[in-house]
């Protein structure tokens, strides 16, 4: 049997393991945070925003950020239907109403204009979730969100590389969060980052951070509310710096396979890859193919094929409004509909020009013999 190809795995080179033993070895008493302090600095340089917290999640990053703001019981938090549960679950937490709204057909991104009809008087924060690298329309949601005083949070958990115009995503926002998911573009097995250039909410966020406990509070152990433990390990931050070090490479690899899947399908009718605007740059974390309905291809069909080929794939995530845990919304069309004739394509760091020419291949079978 071929060998099986993966969906996604990271990139670790002697670099990400020299760092990590270092760490492992020395980082430890008053070394303990050094890697933790690189990392947040050069992430932060690479983005280009003035201040940067390590995590232990995204998950976590925006659950800190989303405190930060004062986000609790009585406030709507409005996002897009289309999303993992990951973006909304600390708006549940918090206590807070999430809101969903549906996603265009070409960037998969939110609707601005529903976003800006979802306002309401309690509205507290809009998330823009990056999907899959594609950037939701930065312009019109910050003066949406600047018309009527309601904070712009940034999700660019999956738009490491991504950037609306000359700004990277997550660095545009009242604050961005990323995901150094093992999956994801850099990687520190588990682990995330809060990025702002609001000195007075970095303030705060480093505050609630490290359980409550102020930085210029002079009593030892003394919190000065409560806070949460989302911080980042300093092992797993040694494997972020040597990443961090290698982004531009790291990039610039994921858009290569992109590239290569548009030259591979270029020719086929009825299929649309991930959109990448004028003037916008998509950073390729996940290369996701939706069928158009009159070629009959559906979600199930998708997962047959490519496990029959040996090739694990990843379906497009579930409306949030079809989990149990959430009201319907019929209404969100394009969220229900692209979900079941969709499917992500593998794109692992070190992936050949052989093995995505068998992803092409059942594509291709799929589309033939509809």
């Amino acid at each position: 049997m071929t060998e099986r190809i993966a969906y996604t795995k990271p990139s670790i080179t002697e670099l990400e393991v020299t760092y990590a033993t270092d760490a492992a070895r020395n980082g430890w008493g008053a070394q303990c945070y050094d890697y933790i302090h690189r990392l947040e600095r050069d992430f932060a340089a690479h983005l280009g925003v003035a201040h940067a917290i390590a995590t232990s999640s995204c998950t976590g990053a925006l659950h800190l950020g989303l405190a930060a703001i004062g986000v609790g019981p009585g406030d709507e938090v409005i996002l897009a239907d289309t999303n993992w549960i990951a973006s909304v679950a600390p708006v549940v937490h918090l206590g807070a109403t999430p809101v969903l709204v549906d996603i265009l057909q070409d960037t998969w991104c939110f609707d601005p204009e529903l976003v800006e009809a979802a306002i309401t008087p309690r509205t507290k924060a809009i998330i823009a979730v990056h999907l899959y690298g594609s950037m939701c329309d930065m312009d019109r949601l910050t003066e949406i969100g600047a018309r009527h005083g309601v904070a712009v949070i940034e999700d660019a958990a999956e738009a490491i590389g991504s950037a609306w115009g000359s700004r990277r995503a997550g660095s545009m926002g009242a604050f961005g969060t990323f995901s150094f998911h093992g999956t994801k573009t850099m990687t520190t097995g588990e682990g995330g980052m809060f990025v702002t250039d609001d000195a007075a909410l970095f303030a705060r966020v480093t505050t609630l951070s490290n359980h409550g406990r102020d930085a210029s509070e002079p009593r030892q152990f003394f919190p000065t509310v409560t806070g949460y433990k989302f911080k980042m390990a300093n092992v797993s931050a040694a494997i972020g710096c040597a990443q961090v070090e290698r982004i531009a490479e790291l990039i610039a690899g994921k858009r290569q396979i992109m590239a290569r899947y548009r030259d591979l399908l270029s020719g086929l009718d009825g299929i649309a890859l991930n959109a990448e605007p004028d003037g916008v740059t998509n950073g390729a974390w996940m290369p996701t193919a939706v069928f158009a309905p009159e070629t009959g291809v559906t979600r199930e069909r998708l997962i047959s094929a490519f496990k029959d080929a040996n090739i694990d794939a990843r379906v497009f995530f579930w409306p949030l409004s079809e989990l149990p845990m959430f009201d319907a919304r019929p209404e969100n069309a394009n969220a229900r509909d692209i979900a079941g004739r969709a499917i992500n394509l593998p794109s692992y760091h070190d992936m050949g020009e052989q093995a995505q020419a068998r992803v092409a291949a059942v594509i291709t079978g799929l589309l033939k013999t509809r």
